[in-house]
This record gives C-alpha cells, sequence and structure tokens, in this order.
C-alpha cells in the first residue's frame, strides 16, 4: 500500500525495545517521527540513530517523539542502543506488520544481486495522525536535521 501525504497514518503496536509496547494512536495529541531503517548496527542505519538521537532534545522541544522501527529483534535493539547510547526508542517489526503495512518491504539491489529488504523511509506524523511529511529513499546525512526543521514548522 503506498501511503501519500495527507493520509491517516496506519496503526500498528509493536514491540519496544527494553519490554514494552508501542502503539501509534495512543501517541495522538503529539508529532511522531517513524523512521524505517533495515537493520541495527550497519553503517548507514547506525548514522541515522545516532543522528536522530543526538537531535532528540531539539524534538523533544517541538514536541515531537522519535521512533525507528526495523524487523530486528528486540534483543537485538537493546545492544545496539547500549552499544551507541542510544535514548530513542526501537521498535521490532520481525513478522513486517507496520513495514508491509506501510509498504516498505521492496525489492533492493546491490552489486547486480536483488533482494527484498525495508526501503529507508521516513514519516512526519502531526498530533491527529495524518502523515505530514515522507522522504523516500533517505540518504542519511544531514537527513535528522531536515526531519527536526519540518518538525519544528509543522
Amino acid at each position: 500500500m503506498a501511503l501519500n501525504e495527507g493520509s491517516f497514518a496506519p496503526d500498528f503496536t509493536l514491540p519496544k525495545d527494553g519490554g514494552g509496547t508501542v502503539t501509534l494512536s495512543e501517541l495522538r495529541g503529539g508529532k511522531v517521527v517513524l523512521y524505517a531503517y533495515p537493520k541495527d548496527d550497519t553503517q548507514s542505519c547506525t548514522l541515522e540513530a545516532t543522528a536522530f538521537n543526538g537531535l532528540r532534545k531539539a524534538f523533544a522541544a517541538a514536541g515531537t517523539r522519535i521512533i525507528g522501527v526495523s524487523p530486528d529483534s528486540v534483543a537485538r535493539h537493546d545492544r545496539f542502543k547500549q552499544k551507541y547510547d542510544l535514548e530513542i526508542d526501537l521498535l521490532a517489526d520481525e513478522d513486517r506488520q507496520m513495514i508491509d503495512g506501510y509498504g516498505l518491504w521492496v525489492e533492493k539491489s546491490m552489486y547486480g544481486r536483488t533482494y527484498m529488504g525495508v526501503e529507508r523511509t521516513t514519516f512526519l506524523i502531526d498530533s491527529d495522525g495524518k502523515i505530514a511529511r515522507i522522504w523516500r529513499k533517505v540518504k542519511v546525512k544531514g537527513h535528522a536535521e531536515e526531519v527536526l526543521l519540518a518538525a519544528e514548522t509543522l
């Protein structure tokens, strides 16, 4: 399913690092940065996570919660967060409930080989639960700063 800006963000409930779950609809009333990424502890995914983590106080000041989601397990998220001192929420979508629902499980190619994987995508969701902005096929450098600017002006 292709999501568009202005659509309501599909609801989901997923397990969170450190235990518990997060349900998107329960976060209404505040803004949410929902970023999907392929895998913990890889070069680009680590740069993206540490960039969002470094700006977490500025996002909080803009009334915005940062949530990362990947197909990794809660245990893997816990190790990733500890290794890089991350203080943002990471959700485990091992069965790809949210990833499939948001249309992010796509065919990719690298070095002439095709495979299925998560398309690095960020959604900025407004306080009513609508998608205000979508960044597809994200290039990590400068991305967190661009998302912050959008959150501050939303």
